[in-house]
């Protein structure tokens, strides 16, 4: 199953790193995230990667009911913020509810925790815990966590998380990383799989595409779902959202797909360590600081 990505999809949020610089916010120009999802579903997803800080669940919740695809055939995740993390399980709850509501929902198939903040991400994630105990949540999962998180996680946590959302495409594949997590059976789920529009120009990528006669998110998005990750692709635009769920009818040769691992720089590690430790305490009070922040994780 391919997932649809909802982020930045009819709203953009404030912190978000594209306008962290520009002080914007909801764009207002282009399709509502209500005309997406629906479009979506039309083309055929079922898994609908949600979050509180899309800031846009409202939207999702009255694009599912538009459509009239029965519940028990869409799988429904959501992800709680670092702001609402911080403050404590009270609020975690709070917000599984208000996901639910918006969703117009009366479970989750998924829910994570969007960020180890400092000193709080496990508490939140013993109250999704709960919140799994009374039937709100089937499964649970956390995102863009290092190993070094899900290990202090793990020293309190019951129920292991299925999944850990991070960012993996052929230009920050950090294997070690991917290989722990293999090894502890938590599934990776792969968020920016087609990274941005300079990737889909990247001369290797153009290069095995034009042999393939696919685009270049066509391979990308392939080179995903070869390496077993799971692949939630966003767009806004009708066509691609069908072009981007077109990658399970050819198979990338081992060459090519090692040509593609190749592309991780060093400089692409050093950016994605320094974006872990600004984003852990991103929204909350301790915004700015290194207050409580793993300054040593497994990086690559």
């Amino acid at each position: 199953m391919v997932g649809y990505g909802t982020y930045k999809v009819g709203y953009v949020p404030a912190s978000a790193s594209s306008v962290a610089h520009s002080g914007g916010e909801s764009g207002g120009e282009g399709p509502s995230a209500r005309e997406c999802v629906a479009q979506a579903l039309e083309v055929g997803y079922r898994f609908l990667d949600c979050a509180q800080f899309y800031g846009n669940e409202a939207q999702v919740g009255a694009a599912i009911k538009d459509s009239g695809v029965p519940r028990a055939e869409l799988f429904l995740a959501s992800k709680c913020w670092t702001d609402t993390i911080f403050e404590g399980r009270a609020a975690v709850r709070a917000q599984v509810l208000k996901t639910l509501a918006d969703l117009q929902t009366d479970y989750l198939d998924l829910y994570c925790v969007h960020w180890p903040v400092p000193g709080k991400h496990v508490d939140a994630y013993l109250e999704l815990e709960a919140c799994q105990r009374e039937g709100l949540i089937n499964s649970l999962g956390v995102s863009n966590y290092a190993v070094e998180d899900y290990k202090e996680l793990m020293g309190s946590a019951v129920v292991k998380p299925v999944i850990n959302q991070i960012e993996v495409n052929p230009f920050l594949y950090r294997k070690r990383t991917l290989d722990f997590f293999a090894e502890e059976d938590v599934k990776i789920q792969a968020y920016r799989a087609l990274r941005d529009g300079k990737a889909f120009a990247d001369p290797t990528v153009v290069e095995i595409a034009k042999r393939y006669g696919r685009s270049s998110a066509q391979i990308l998005g392939r080179w995903c779902v070869q390496k077993g990750f799971i692949y939630i692709p966003k767009s806004v635009k009708r066509e691609r959202m069908v072009e981007n769920a077109e990658v399970f009818d050819f198979e990338l040769a081992a060459a090519d797909m090692a040509k593609l691992d190749a592309l991780t720089t060093r400089g692409a590690i050093r950016t994605f360590s320094d974006l872990y430790r600004k984003c852990v305490n991103r929204d909350t009070p301790l915004a700015g600081t290194l207050d409580g922040v793993k300054m040593d994780i497994t990086e690559d």
